[in-house]
């Protein structure tokens, strides 16, 4: 395993920071994780926050960050690199993972689940104390840095048989579950974010935890913080609440009439 790195963690409020409020010490946690040189794992619901942790650490540790928004097509080679012609030319171009272990820097591959198979397989030598990356097709093999470190999410609610991590992939990995957070954080930041009074936030607040009751009865997936700040940011801009809680609450969330009649309902009585 490397040697420790000394921390350089800028304050949570430095300029270029984005925002992000606590629930926990995951902060704590994903900076013992890259001073350790262990690669992270992010469970959570859809819209929750992950993404956004990330960002906020990486700015806090100075470091660049690799988004990578993985999906059904996504295969080693997208994430690795491959050749290309330019100018009459075949020239070795950098994937992303390539890049933030050749430069060092965060690479973060969202919903992992969703990539082909392939891709975690690749992934493995660089979760373990050789954390090396090769490249079959350059002949490389590079070996990572210390500033690197990688971080990968999934959303559990979403896991089917066919896309699930395998326990032995699972257990490469430091883990960290998010969840929504509790009504008087997710107050504030929903506040924060559009501008919004935090009385107002707060029903909407109480209406998102209403609905994140109907979980597996009418709705797949409740309503995610993000979608609780696009609703404040459109009340803070001079819309209606029902008419905002209908394009980020409802429609988002079903396109069945019947289920979207009972959440504009759901939406009325909370308001009304």
């Amino acid at each position: 395993m490397i040697a420790s790195q000394q921390a350089h963690l800028a304050p949570a409020t430095a300029p270029g920071v984005p925002y992000y409020l606590p629930t926990g010490r995951e902060c704590e946690l994903f900076e013992a994780s890259w001073r350790r040189g262990l690669p992270l794992l992010l469970k959570g619901p859809t819209g929750c926050g992950k993404t956004r942790f990330v960002a906020h650490m990486a700015a806090r540790l100075g470091l660049p960050l690799h988004t990578v928004a993985c999906h059904d097509d996504l295969t080693s080679a997208d994430l690795t690199g491959r050749y290309l012609l330019k100018g009459g030319e075949t020239i070795w171009n950098d994937g992303p993972l390539t890049r933030a272990v050749r430069e060092g820097g965060i690479c973060y591959l969202d919903e992992i689940v969703e990539a082909r198979k392939d891709v975690t397989v690749v992934l493995h030598p660089l979760t373990d104390d050789r954390r090396i990356l090769p490249l079959e097709r350059t002949g490389e093999l590079l070996q990572a840095p210390p500033e690197f470190m990688l971080v990968v999410s999934y959303n559990p609610g979403y896991q089917h048989i066919l896309k699930a991590l395998k326990p032995s992939t699972r257990q490469r990995f430091v883990s960290l579950t998010f969840d929504f957070p509790r009504p008087e954080a997710e107050i504030e930041i929903v506040s924060r974010e559009s501008g919004l009074a935090e009385s107002l936030c707060a029903g909407l607040v109480n209406l998102a935890r209403r609905l994140r009751a109907l979980k597996g009865q009418d709705l797949e997936e409740g309503v995610s913080t993000r979608l609780l700040v696009y609703c404040a940011m459109l009340i803070a801009d001079g819309m209606s609440v029902e008419e905002a809680a209908r394009a980020t609450l409802v429609e988002p969330l079903s396109d069945d009439d019947h289920v979207k009649a009972a959440l504009e309902a759901l939406v009325a009585d909370s308001f009304g």
